[in-house]
């Protein structure tokens, strides 16, 4: 369940982030009157990707008659959510310094258009971070069937990430953004090579990859799958006791050289380097530039 927390947690912030900004431009811009049509794109959006999460699920167990095609979709939609997964985290690296001041740009150029520009341009902020929790959720939470614990869990890591942002809004919370999306960052990586573990298998299952019963070790009697820890390392990394030959390959080539690109020390640069801690608020002389700096991470 700490995996789905995660990603609600981490995708969570990341859109109330956006929001954040958006909001601090229109009041500071004394356009107030515009507010209604951001929360309705915003609230459109959050529509929509529940509704793309249900659709996922429905797909999988009713109209996929043949187990075979049900472990084949599951394969598909998982190395799908670890594409985004690793797309979304080298992005938010890449576009931290620039975000505030292109999402500051597209809301000039709406409101000089009219409201509905103003809303889609709310929405269209707010749908990506959406359509990947719903799928990424979906992925992660496979094998959980009847289980409410990781829909919970994501609903909670959701919840905790509008705290923080309404809190950082209000300047009444300070914490340090960069670490906070490295560390998430990394940890998400290793719940993106569980997901794509678990898609191998799936794949295996399906007949598509062969090795099905080629395990690659079986340490069943010292990591038992029915203590808690076991349990634990599964829900997380989908670490198993007696992965195949095949599942095991996939898992380190894919954590080891994401992490280590990741992770590797950031590269000088002549400017001088932004602040990482802030808060998003609408005092001061430019609200999103607080939101782009404290979104920053380090580590690039």
């Amino acid at each position: 369940m700490f995996a789905t927390y995660l990603i609600g947690l981490r995708e969570g912030l990341e859109a109330t982030l956006v929001v954040s900004i958006l909001v601090a431009f229109l009041v500071k811009s004394q356009r107030r009157d515009r507010l209604p049509q951001v929360w309705a794109g915003v609230g459109l959006a959050v529509a929509l990707s529940v509704l793309f999460g249900w659709l996922i699920e429905y797909t999988s167990t009713s109209l996929l008659s043949r187990s075979e095609d049900r472990e084949l979709f599951e394969a598909i939609t998982s190395v799908a959510a670890v594409v985004f997964v690793t797309w979304m985290i080298f992005w938010m690296r890449r576009a931290a310094r620039t975000i505030a001041g292109e999402l500051r740009g597209k809301l000039s150029e709406a409101l000089a258009v009219g409201s509905l520009a103003v809303a889609g341009m709310a929405f269209l902020a707010v749908i990506r971070e959406g359509l990947e929790t719903a799928l990424i959720f979906y992925s992660a939470a496979q094998g959980a069937a009847g289980d409410s614990g990781p829909l919970l869990a994501l609903i909670g890591g959701i919840v905790t990430a509008v705290v923080l942002g309404v809190l950082l809004y209000a300047s009444a919370l300070r914490i340090n953004l960069s670490t906070f999306f490295t560390w998430t960052g990394a940890l998400l990586i290793l719940v993106a090579a569980g997901i794509l573990k678990y898609g191998v298998h799936d794949f295996q299952e399906a007949g598509v990859l062969p090795g099905l019963n080629d395990l690659a070790f079986d340490i069943t009697g010292t990591l038992d799958p029915s203590t808690w820890y076991a349990a634990l390392l599964a829900g997380m990394f989908n670490v198993t006791p007696a992965p195949t030959v095949l599942e095991t390959i996939a898992w380190v080539a894919y954590a080891v050289p994401i992490l280590l690109l990741f992770l590797r020390p950031a590269r000088r640069r002549s400017a001088p380097p932004a602040t990482t801690t802030t808060a998003v608020t609408e005092r001061g002389a430019d609200a999103g530039t607080e939101a782009e700096a404290a979104s920053t991470p380090q580590r690039a």
